[in-house]
């Protein structure tokens, strides 16, 4: 809670949004109102320009531009008397964040983040922004009030001028989205020149793609494992495992806790910032399920263990979604929560467990954030034995108990805020990462939680035939977006691949459905961000390119293709094929940008093999243990119980026969009904 919050402020329009986001801010003396037609109205009434501030409730700069600025009366006196302000929460409204955050680029020439400040004329146009400004000038930036002013009067005195650079860019933003030329033949040339482009990024010391500050960029990382599969590129592989190694190593990952943190400041992903998104986490999830497929590393299932049972313990809702987010800040400071004084954890430890963790984790060293010490793994168990004469078998057992102590004392700190709203796409990349792990696994738990909170979707999220973005509660809220569709579509498709459902199977369908009826580009092919009876903004995007999420495009063509091979849906086949050939321009130009997109494409030019195996679920077992080993991007292997019903579409031929059968398809080609464990494991040989 903020400063603001605590004095009895009086509240402003936000205080009656859902949002944790915008209520953050419902006491500012800041006359806020939400994004909609009463601000946009009042606008245009009283010819005043928009002030249009966006973050999210977890992002630290946002908190500390609040706490400068926006709580401070005298800048909120100014904010007030010059312009219509509006208040957006970038999880609940990533339309306005996509178009804003590119309005931005091509406004300065730089890229944006968050919170993003933009100055708009009251039809919704930008003239001018930024991101973070100061309350008073430093860091090379204006003082907040003098720049307030100074817009102002620019938007009175050059309103020809404004006028002229926003029909300018709005040309920008509607030429931004035209797909370039998509006539160009589909073969693997972009595939291999990814690969060269991240070669020349790669960090051959601490993994990952570039320097500071370093994100996980999880489509980067899975392109990587994907081409390895694919063409036996061993560099490959081992860009994608030093990366996973050395960020399970770092301090973006929470050692005591589990989960990884957004974002590291440095190149040895030594320190975050401190906000654990759900995003991140359950896009992570499926690549350490990856990479322990490829390597059999226990390393990487002790990963997928506490990552999973963080997101248990913490992010699950009672109903069975799961939260946004947490937090960075607690106690007003960034990674307090996280942070440790040597002599706390002295106090806390035995001497021989301090002797083991203060190696392990660098408290041997100088401090490593703010004066405290960040945990990151600075020595390797082995070594640890070596310098102390015990065995590796000990010092894992004390250090084990050292951090459970750890962990239960920094459980009774106070907490991280939770951003407590559930997301429909960020829950489809949970259902999708905790399938995916759960499969792995062999636990049921895990598989259990993926089911409920696919459950949940249906329940709450879907409603009248159409899906909400969001939910507070039982209570779902604001149109959906195109990747809200296909991240809970690919989640469905992991999950049935996990445990089969009809319920699902026809969520699924439902959720492709509406995504060919609202979101195609049926002129062009590929996808729109928004439905076509969606708001209407000043540009309707197309997510073509990854950034911290896949491009909702890519995820729809790999998911509408995935079924419609499934299902024997041709219309889901052309769509799949038209978005990927409707992009072909982007990503023959500029590959990397476009990774999510690259594996859309591989699967348009090598099928994925569909594995349909009925009977009883002891019969079946060693046949799914044999389907399952190994990494397999390119193969769905569904278990279908013998008693599952009337199955749709090609799934209706594949029916049980004595105690376990398999049907191999590809390309709409099914085998014959493999009968023998040993005819299966011959096909499966065949099939790669």
């Amino acid at each position: 809670m903020s400063d603001a919050q605590s004095s009895g402020h009086p509240t402003n329009r936000l205080a009656a949004e859902r949002s944790p986001y915008l209520l953050q801010h419902a006491h500012n003396p800041v006359d806020w109102y939400p994004w909609g037609e009463a601000a946009l109205a009042v606008a245009r009434a009283q010819d005043k320009p928009i002030l249009l501030s966006i973050g999210y409730s977890a992002c630290h700069w946002c908190h500390v531009m609040a706490h400068e600025s926006f709580e401070d009366p005298a800048t909120a006196s100014v904010m007030n008397a010059l312009f219509v302000n509006i208040k957006v929460d970038r999880e609940e409204r990533p339309d306005l964040d996509r178009i804003y955050q590119l309005a931005h680029q091509m406004l300065t020439g730089r890229g944006g983040g968050w919170p993003l400040t933009m100055f708009l004329t009251p039809d919704q146009v930008p003239f001018f922004g930024g991101t973070y400004f100061p309350r008073e000038a430093r860091y090379g930036l204006p003082a907040f009030a003098d720049l307030l002013g100074r817009v102002d009067a620019y938007y009175r005195e050059h309103r020809a001028q404004i006028d002229q650079q926003n029909h300018q860019l709005l040309d920008a933003l509607a030429g931004n989205q035209a797909l370039g030329d998509s006539a160009a033949a589909l073969g693997d040339a972009p595939l291999r020149r990814a690969m060269a482009e991240l070669s020349g990024l790669f960090d051959p010391v601490n993994g990952g793609f570039g320097g500071a500050p370093k994100f996980p960029q999880a489509p980067l990382i899975e392109r990587c494992l994907r081409e390895h599969a694919r063409s036996g590129d061993d560099h490959a592989l081992r860009m994608a495992l030093l990366t996973l190694e050395q960020m399970a190593r770092g301090g973006i990952h929470d050692h005591l806790g589990g989960g990884f943190c957004r974002y590291a400041v440095d190149a040895e992903w030594s320190i975050p910032h401190f906000e654990k998104m759900l995003c991140d986490n359950g896009q992570l999830l499926r690549l350490y399920t990856q990479a322990a497929q490829v390597t059999g590393s226990a390393r990487f299932d002790a990963v997928l263990h506490t990552t999973v049972q963080w997101a248990l313990r913490e992010m699950r809702s009672p109903g069975g979604g799961f939260y946004a987010a947490l937090d960075a800040d607690s106690e007003g400071e960034e990674g307090r929560f996280y942070a440790w004084d040597r002599a706390e954890v002295k106090a806390l430890l035995t001497a021989e467990e301090y002797a083991i963790l203060v190696r392990r984790f660098g408290l041997n060293s100088t401090p490593n954030f703010e004066h405290r010490w960040h945990l990151r793994v600075c020595a390797d168990v082995a070594d640890i034995a070596t310098e102390l004469t015990l065995s590796p078998q000990r010092v894992a057992v004390v250090l084990s108990g050292a951090m459970q102590k750890l962990f239960a004392a920094r459980s009774a700190r106070v907490r991280p805020g939770l951003d407590d709203k559930i997301l429909a796409g960020w829950n489809g990349l949970m259902i999708g990462g905790l399938a995916h792990a759960g499969r792995h696994l062999n636990d049921t738990a895990v598989i259990d939680a993926a089911a409920a909170a696919a459950d949940f979707a249906r329940r709450v999220l879907w409603q009248n035939g159409r899906l909400k973005a969001v939910a507070k509660g039982d209570q779902a809220y604001l149109a959906a977006y195109l990747d809200d569709h296909a991240y809970l579509l690919d989640g469905l498709l992991e999950l049935l691949q996990t445990r089969w459902n009809m319920e699902h199977l026809a969520f699924a369908v439902d959720l492709a459905d509406v995504m060919l009826e609202h979101f195609q580009d049926r002129s062009h092919g590929g996808f729109f961000h928004t439905a076509d009876d969606h708001e209407q903004l000043i540009v309707r995007t197309r997510p073509l390119g990854d950034d911290a999420t896949p491009a909702g495009s890519a995820i729809a063509a790999r998911t509408l293709g995935r079924l419609g091979h499934l299902l024997g849906k041709t219309r889901y086949l052309d769509a799949a094929a038209h978005a990927v050939q409707s992009a072909a321009g982007k990503f023959q130009e500029h590959p990397l940008g476009f990774c999510s997109l690259l594996t859309a494409l591989e699967e348009q030019l090598t099928p994925p093999q569909t594995l349909i195996l009925r009977g009883e679920a002891g019969a079946l077992a060693p046949w799914l243990t044999a389907a399952r080993t190994g990494y397999r991007p390119l193969r769905l292997t569904l278990a279908i119980p013998p008693d599952a019903g009337d199955l749709p579409g090609v799934l209706a031929h594949c029916r049980p026969q004595g105690a376990a059968v398999a049907y191999l398809c590809q390309g709409g080609q099914c085998s014959a009904p493999l009968l023998t464990f040993e005819s299966f494991c011959a096909a499966l040989s065949d099939g790669g």
